[in-house]
């Protein structure tokens, strides 16, 4: 018989595992169990996303509202160890607090203007102070809650009571307390922005009764000292915008004519930020009397006559005797008669007043003008070729240093008048230049983030490679050998082998098989035999 026994590898698993008792077929379902759920752990843990902070030390009402937000969009979270911080995946926080900010989320604990829209029938005008005080409190804190660097604040407001009397009235002032993120700091223009904003919303209140503290307590308003007013944020800003603006200009002159990076240029300009009024009267001498101008005029005219009659009253008066004679201030303009018949005079008087030559003039200084600007210019050597082709650097001149210097002072407006300095050196520049350390590629932050990721699932890979390779091959492995080594012994005992045969032997027995083989044909296929037959004898 030409029966095979040849096996599949499932049937030999299959008889493998028949082979094994009880015992050892729990412990291999065990075995296997283990391995397809650590598989399954790691291929979780590697899906698992990425938490990251979504809001930190929320209130109990605004915790629970986010929360119930939360679960109605099925997004995951879960808090940080310490309870302090709600955690959502890293690619939806910012999805997740746009969502949550058109709800109105987080409320915070502050209260604004909406306390005023519950207010009962019958509250004293001291609640109503009260709370007014407290809404505007809680609207200011709001509004510098929005700042970047601004965790939480808190504002104090110290309103006091109006009075009739303009002596005893009292300016309002505020105190503010902020807490910054970590690592965040304000500088002295972010500060001052705080400051007038709270000024600006309180009536009469002036900037400089606010008073604003971090979160250690450190003064971040400065007082200053004796009502001098101190360079802020924005005036800095504008002298170096003024110094660079000159340094451009002074660089973009010179370089057409020494070469690009060949000159070199600092300016200190010195900036008058004082605010300034004058007010000047001026008299001159009188105007010539064919131009003047006349103000008023008074003309007065007196006449005086005697005759040789007595006159007057009769009386002490005309007992006294008479008067001496004086000159008169105007001479008379008509003469005295020669006969002594009578005597009369004539008294004429005027006055002209013209109006005075004087000039009333305002000035009101210019704020952030130039007081003084002090220049210093360094020129390159220039670059000489040679016959060889060699180069070397050769000072300059004479004559262009003096070309330079002009253009210079024209550049700057140099002005001698208010003490303007220049001072233009030529010098060879170092042309070493000091290269800047690259970031090394590892230490580049996407890199990291990428190395993680990939690290991450090259551990899976590597303990599912190891389950694979080292317990899960050579277990099976095992089985299949055990199950090969069965087969055989079977078919060993079913077909012992068979001694060596010659080769007459085995031709014999290879004649009597294909007879046998026919003679069987034959009884089951007669037709076919005697169509083979029948092609014989045809031919």
């Amino acid at each position: 018989m030409a029966e095979d026994n040849l096996t599949t590898p499932s049937s030999m698993l299959t008889q493998a595992l028949a082979g094994l008792s009880n015992q050892q077929k729990i412990g291999l379902m065990v075995a296997i169990a283990a391995i397809i759920a650590l598989l399954v752990g790691m291929w979780m843990w590697g899906q698992t996303p990425e938490y990251r902070v979504l809001y930190s030390n929320l209130s109990d009402r605004d915790g629970g509202a986010i929360i119930d937000s939360l679960q109605q969009q099925n997004i995951p979270y879960k808090f940080s160890e310490g309870g302090g911080a709600l955690l959502v995946p890293a690619n939806q926080v910012h999805e997740v607090r746009l969502h949550l900010a058109s709800q109105g989320l987080p409320k915070g604990s502050l209260v604004g203007f909406e306390l005023m829209e519950n207010q009962k029938f019958g509250t004293s005008q001291f609640l109503e102070q009260v709370n007014y005080q407290r809404a505007l409190e809680g609207e200011l804190a709001r509004s510098m809650q929005t700042l970047a660097a601004v965790q939480s604040a808190r504002v104090h407001l110290a309103l006091p009571k109006p009075s009739v009397f303009v002596k005893e009235q009292q300016k309002p002032s505020a105190s503010v307390v902020l807490a910054l993120h970590p690592g965040r700091t304000l500088d002295s223009g972010q500060i001052n922005g705080i400051i007038h904003l709270i000024s600006s919303s309180v009536p009469d209140m002036p900037a400089k009764n606010v008073t604003v503290v971090d979160q250690s307590g450190s003064l971040l308003s400065s007082i200053k000292e004796g009502g001098a007013e101190l360079l802020d944020a924005t005036q800095l800003k504008y002298v170096r915008q003024i110094e660079q603006d000159y340094i451009k200009r002074i660089q973009d002159i010179i370089t057409p004519l020494v070469g690009a990076d060949n000159v070199r240029a600092q300016i200190t300009a010195d900036i008058d930020f004082s605010q300034a009024e004058q007010t000047a009267e001026t008299f001159r001498p009188n105007q010539p009397p064919n131009e003047a101008a006349v103000r008023s005029q008074q003309n007065m005219e007196s006449r005086n006559s005697s005759d040789q009659n007595a006159a007057g009253v009769p009386g002490a008066l005309t007992n006294q005797p008479p008067v001496p004679a004086t000159a008169p201030i105007v001479a008379p303009t008509s003469a005295v008669a020669a006969s002594g018949v009578g005597e009369s005079s004539m008294h004429k008087e005027s006055t002209v007043n013209y109006e005075v030559d004087r000039t009333i003039s305002h000035t009101k200084l210019p704020v952030g003008r130039i007081k003084r600007l002090s220049v210093a210019v360094v020129v390159n050597n220039r670059a000489v070729t040679d016959k060889d082709g060699k180069t070397s650097s050769k000072p300059l001149s004479e004559s262009e240093k003096t070309q330079i210097t002009a253009l210079v002072k024209e550049a700057m407006g140099y002005d001698a008048s208010r003490g303007d300095t220049l001072s233009v050196q030529n010098s060879a520049f170092n042309e070493e230049k000091a290269a800047l350390p690259e970031i090394p590629i590892w230490k580049q932050p996407e890199m990291i983030a990428l190395a993680k990721d990939a690290l991450k699932y090259l551990l899976i890979a590597g303990i599912g490679l190891f389950l694979l390779l080292g317990i899960i091959r050579p277990a099976f492995k095992n089985l299949t050998a055990a199950a090969e080594k069965k087969i055989e012994e079977e078919s060993e005992e079913l077909h012992p082998p068979v001694p060596e045969l010659s080769e007459a032997e085995k031709a014999a027995i290879s004649f009597d098989e294909s007879l046998q083989a026919v003679k069987q044909m034959a009884k089951q296929e007669p037709k076919i035999v005697a169509t083979v037959v029948k092609e014989w004898v045809s031919k």
